[in-house]
């Protein structure tokens, strides 16, 4: 009998060795070629949103004229738009700098990377860990004329900094009667969920400022979008807080214009023209809509849904908002922040207000849940596909 487990026990444990052996490679494989930080998200490549050829670019909205005359385009991914961004305000700008953890040897993103050698360590440098020290010397530099250009490493650890920046940073000029001001501040963070960021790598802090006169708050959702709003945030005469979507830095890859420009702060920007129902998102979320809407209007012919990035939370675009929903007669807003004090609440109070005759259904809001950002349970926790289909076909069938 045990003749015949021979073979098998042969073949068995060959195949553990092989197993092994591969395992090895794998884990050797991974070590060495890490998944990015910045996660991954499927679809955006492919996405229509995305502006792929240099005649697309060419065609974005608000694009300044000389820009389009020119016609150079460049192909980049989102953190090679803020790299971008910021080594055309330090060229054309003197007084600008950097600073933060990590800025001079490129930053944990890479968004800063070679900046330090083009103009120098004084003026692209590292800090000590320590958020509140990061706002508080940008606040300083700007009120003494500097362009501070400040990267807090996540938006989650913005908090330490908070008093800084809504206490200070946004009072500077009210309480000083305007004859001082710290507009020069602008503090970068990558937010957003990222796959497997867990609960201090994932936030949404926008709802925390959007609540505080003084700053504004912009989100972009691709690299033509981010070079430009962050060049008018950088130049802006107000502190700006910009928040990127660290799961967009190497997914969202477009042909960005080369030359120097600017998009409009508190602006948002139609995406999608449609009559029956308006959506509204910032960052990332908004290619997450744009497959539900998909999945709406093939689930219901003829269905037609209007898609808006904000783009601006603060201060937000409420003229585009509100003639949106008073064509349609419903909205649907998707944030991943909690949905107990989120941004939307805000955008549906003012719709309710401006729009209530219109509206054909309440306003849906379809959000993170009112915990803490999960690690194993992300999938739950964001607002996928189905959740953002779900909020869009209540609002179409009540």
């Amino acid at each position: 009998m045990a003749s015949l487990f021979r073979p098998a026990t042969a073949s068995l444990r060959r195949l553990a060795t092989t197993n092994a052996r591969q395992l090895h490679a794998t884990a050797r494989l991974q070590a060495e070629n890490p998944p990015p930080a910045e996660g991954f998200m499927p679809g955006v490549a492919h996405s229509k949103l995305i502006r792929g050829t240099p005649e697309l670019a060419l065609a974005t909205p608000d694009l300044p004229a000389h820009i389009v005359k020119d016609g150079q385009t460049t192909k980049m991914n989102l953190f090679q738009a803020v790299n971008n961004a910021m080594d055309t305000a330090l060229g054309t700008d003197d007084k600008a700098v950097v600073f933060g953890e990590d800025v001079a040897f490129g930053g944990v993103f890479r968004c800063t990377i070679g900046l330090a050698e083009k103009y120098g360590r004084d003026r692209v440098f590292n800090t000590p860990l320590t958020e509140q020290g990061i706002a508080g010397f940008g606040i300083g530099l700007a009120a003494a004329g500097h362009t501070a250009i400040a990267e807090i490493q996540f938006a989650d650890y913005v908090f330490p900094a908070f008093d800084q920046l809504v206490n200070e940073a946004a009072k500077y000029r009210y309480r000083s009667g305007d004859q001082f001001n710290v507009g020069g501040l602008t503090v970068r963070m990558p937010a957003m969920a990222v796959g497997h960021g867990g609960h201090y790598h994932s936030q949404s802090p926008e709802a925390y400022f959007a609540h505080t006169p003084g700053i504004k708050f912009v989100v972009p959702r691709s690299p033509i979008q981010a070079k430009g709003l962050l060049l008018a945030s950088i130049r802006d005469k107000n502190p700006v807080i910009f928040m990127e979507p660290k799961i967009l830095y190497r997914a969202a890859v477009e042909q960005v214009p080369v030359g120097d420009y600017e998009l409009p702060l508190g602006k948002a920007e139609v995406l999608k023209e449609g009559k029956d129902l308006t959506v509204i998102g910032w960052g990332s979320q908004l290619y997450i809509l744009e497959n539900a809407i998909q999945m709406a209007e093939e689930k219901h012919p003829g269905l037609s849904c209007e898609l808006i990035d904000l783009r601006t939370i603060a201060p937000w675009d409420v003229e585009t908002v509100v003639n949106s929903v008073n064509k349609t007669g419903r909205l649907v807003i998707a944030h991943e922040a909690p949905l107990t004090g989120g941004f939307a609440g805000e955008i549906a109070a003012t719709v309710q207000e401006k729009c209530f005759l219109r509206l054909e259904a309440p306003v849906q809001r379809v959000c993170g849940w009112d915990t803490p950002f999960p690690l194993v349970f992300e999938k739950f926790y964001v607002p996928d596909i189905i959740r953002c289909y779900e909020g869009i076909r209540k609002a179409i069938e009540y």
